[in-house]
């Protein structure tokens, strides 16, 4: 604590010409950080310091408020990965490409594959490629469930 006053014993550095203190602003910075520590009386500090409390508690809400209007901004400038990633689209040259079947197990029947290409109302496109019929019910159901579906 000894180094600490000894540190904050300079706070005051002159007065205004309405008779208000002036204060340094890298001691000033030094109490408001003593005083964000947990436990620390904010009051106990402004008594042993000379400040009122009402003003150093001004001074502390004040930096709290730049901390947090700091942290925003470095959220708001931290990039977010895409919902969706991009899907590259190959142009086909027949229009109506023809139906591929499964091989299937000998002796069973082949299996019809679909071709599926999704345009979502965010404008984003999902070529799904070939799949079984069965197994396009349960993307469907899934792509629906998506918040851009409603």
């Amino acid at each position: 604590m000894q180094k600490n006053t000894e540190l904050l014993s300079g706070l005051v550095v002159g007065h205004k010409s309405d008779g208000r203190c002036r204060y340094d602003p890298r001691v000033k910075q030094e109490l408001i950080r003593q005083c964000m520590k947990p436990g620390v009386s904010v009051a106990r500090m402004a008594m042993q310091h000379g400040v009122n409390a009402n003003l150093l508690r001004t001074w502390i809400t004040k930096a709290q408020r730049a901390i947090a209007k700091q942290m925003v901004a470095t959220e708001a400038s931290t990039p977010v990965a895409p919902t969706f990633v991009p899907v590259r689209l190959e142009p086909t040259l027949e229009p109506n490409p023809p139906a591929v079947k499964a091989p299937s197990p000998a002796g069973k029947a082949t299996v019809p594959l679909v071709c599926m290409q999704v345009r979502l109302p965010n404008g984003v496109c999902i070529d799904l490629g070939q799949a079984r019929v069965e197994e396009m019910g349960e993307v469907m159901q899934m792509l629906s469930a998506l918040p851009c579906s409603a």
